[in-house]
């Protein structure tokens, strides 16, 4: 390291002091740390079409159909997208069971019908076509009630997460 000599009020050379400035070499590697942005995970183009045949009752819920639109496989996991069709009529003892998603971002849209939900900090509200919101992660929602034509668009990232039933 570079030593300077200061001098003092009388005159005299005091004691040599340390350079006070980083070497550039370290300073632009933590600048270039810093700002790194982590690495994207390779996508491809999800294209995916209606057909009746698409809709699964392999999902989260039994009184619920999905309809996988091939984005968690396209985005490497990134996010997941699919259609839900609420089917039945709406069974209170099975539909409102107080959850949340371990994920970080959960948006919903209506895409026909209505659907009535709770959510924690925001009360009761009756969701029609049209109509979407946004749920934090680890927000407590349920399903209060449902037309019998409901379906909804649901976006979610990661494409894995966990749910998490809360009991009353």
């Amino acid at each position: 390291m570079a030593k300077r000599l200061v001098a003092s009020r009388a005159g005299k050379a005091a004691a040599p002091k340390p350079a006070t400035r980083k070497p550039i070499a370290k300073a632009t590697a933590a600048r270039a740390a810093a700002s790194a942005k982590p690495a994207r995970r390779r996508q491809r183009i999800a294209i995916s079409h209606y057909r009746e045949e698409d809709f699964a009752a392999d999902g989260l819920r039994a009184y619920a159909k999905y309809r996988d639109l091939g984005i968690a496989e396209a985005t490497a996991g990134l996010a997941q997208a699919h259609v839900i069709r609420l089917v039945g009529e709406c069974d209170p003892a099975e539909v409102s069971k107080l959850h949340y998603h371990d994920a970080e971002f959960q948006m919903i849209y209506v895409l026909n019908g209505w659907v009535k939900t709770y959510i924690d900090g925001e009360g009761e509200t009756v969701m029609r076509q049209g109509s979407c919101w946004t749920q934090p992660p680890r927000v407590k929602h349920l399903i209060r009630d449902y037309s019998d034509n409901c379906e909804l668009l649901e976006v979610i990232l990661p494409a894995q997460f966990r749910t998490v039933e809360v009991k009353a």
